[in-house]
């Protein structure tokens, strides 16, 4: 298996939250987003918010 380097650009706040929630489990941000990504229930969770934002946005 190879390996593959993800680059994110986001807002102050969303980092803030982000080190708090990995602060609060001992982690670093960056095990804290992969572990998140690697839960059983990743997919099913980000298809809920992908269809709430379509629904807020009007998009369906």
């Amino acid at each position: 298996m190879g390996t593959s380097v993800l680059s994110l650009r986001m807002d102050r706040e969303l980092l803030e939250r982000l080190r708090r929630h990995a602060a609060k489990r001992g982690m670093s941000v960056q095990d804290y987003v992969v572990r998140t990504l690697i839960r059983d229930d990743f997919d099913e969770r980000f298809q809920a918010a992908v269809e709430e934002t379509e629904k807020f946005y009007g998009v369906t």
